[in-house]
């Protein structure tokens, strides 16, 4: 194949669409799709010099690698500014992936406690099952990650800004506190998504992504992407995930490569979106708060403004009456969709009470502000004077009840 990388000066936009990109002998336009489980060798004994050492352009199994997967790592870590990255065959194995690969019994990772329900579950039962131990902490309190982290803390985590409740994280901080004692920093980056925020440029020495959710942008696949050093993906991560089964498909792959191409616009349109319908929300009768980081009344509008180039495309609603009245209002919508994915073109809205973070006993829930009202809402690429009809049209239904 034919490597038609593009030239790393260039704009993001641009390389979202060419990075990475490999030709066969045909020369097609649209990358290929090399759906196949394994790889056909001339002889013996290229079979066996092929599992001493793959050359660059040379696979073996679909578990290990595969040409289309190949151009999707190369285009992401191309945008995000990595050396290298591994693709997931889910956002949540990159989060194992990204933990479990590096980490043995006896170590201490310190993580924010603000955290999606299932990363919760990978630190306080998958990793202290195997010995780890785990510190949680109020992310946006940097004495307690100085309090927390010591001298043997071999790495921390949290999501640059948390979900559902939308804390930003200080990276750069937490990123220096760790350093100092040698631990790696994680980063869940998929509420900032890669077209507003730098992560490793801030610190971050490990970054996830949950392909499913902007990347794809379209509700269609499954995938996630771990993003770090070529040293780290290829010596630490890539052995642990093709051992274990965690890679993607090409399938996936190709649709989440072709995604990559329309990423940034999609993206700075659900943005410019979700700002305005939370400026239009901020205040209405039946909302006890609108959490929006581009909002001034956000506890850390400053720090988002710092830290990303916009405020992204979630929004956090809560609903006063609890979840009587947050039912009726989920139940009043008609453009806006219930389910629990996000990023999605189409605006998705979702109860974490008893959906994504249901699992939670409510003195955790109570912690992490996720109240009986409280709604996590996606803006998508609707227009947002309709959104915005919609949202206060239901509102007005919650309050009648």
């Amino acid at each position: 194949m034919k490597d038609s990388s593009v030239k790393p000066n260039l704009r993001p936009r641009t390389r979202a669409v060419h990075a990475g990109t490999r030709r066969s002998q045909y020369g097609e336009v649209s990358e290929a799709m090399f759906l196949t489980q394994g790889f056909v060798y001339d002889t013996a004994e290229a079979a066996e010099a092929r599992f001493i050492e793959a050359g660059p352009d040379e696979y073996i199994y679909g578990r290990y690698g595969n040409p289309t997967v190949a151009m999707f790592e190369e285009r992401i870590a191309d945008l995000e500014g990595a050396e290298d990255a591994f693709a997931t065959a889910s956002g949540m194995a990159a989060v194992n992936g990204a933990l479990t690969s590096m980490l043995r019994a006896g170590d201490h990772v310190v993580a924010a406690r603000a955290l999606f329900g299932s990363c919760l579950y990978i630190l306080e039962e998958v990793l202290t099952r195997y010995g780890v131990e785990v510190s949680f902490v109020d992310g946006t309190d940097l004495d307690q990650w100085r309090d927390a982290i010591q001298p043997d803390t071999k790495a921390v985590f949290f999501e640059s800004i948390s979900n559902p409740t939308l804390e930003v994280i200080d990276l750069p901080a937490v990123a220096a506190l760790a350093h100092a004692v040698g631990a790696r920093v994680i980063v869940d980056n998929v509420f900032a998504t890669p077209v507003f925020s730098q992560a490793i440029t801030q610190g971050a020495d490990m970054v996830v992504y949950s392909a499913t959710k902007h990347i794809d942008g379209q509700g269609r696949c499954l995938g996630g992407v771990i993003l770090g050093t070529r040293e780290v993906i290829r010596g630490t991560v890539e052995p642990y995930m093709k051992h274990t089964g965690g890679a993607m498909s090409p399938f996936n792959a190709w649709v989440m490569l072709k995604s990559l191409e329309t990423l940034d616009l999609r993206v700075r349109a659900q943005a410019e979106g979700a700002l305005a319908i939370a400026h239009a929300l901020e205040g209405q009768p039946g909302l006890a708060r609108v959490i929006h980081p581009g909002l001034r009344s956000h506890p850390q509008h400053a720090l988002a403004a710092r830290q990303m180039e916009r405020a992204g495309t979630v929004i956090a609603l809560e609903i006063e009456g609890g979840q009587e009245a947050a039912f009726r209002f989920l139940n009043a919508l008609r453009v806006v969709t219930i389910s629990n994915n996000l990023g999605d073109a189409k605006s998705i809205i979702t109860h974490p009470a008893t959906t994504t973070h249901q699992r939670l006993s409510d003195e955790q829930r109570a912690r992490l502000g996720i109240t009986r009202g409280l709604l996590r809402l996606s803006v998508g690429l609707e227009d947002p004077q309709d959104l915005i009809h919609d949202l206060t049209t239901a509102l007005a239904a919650a309050r009648v009840g």
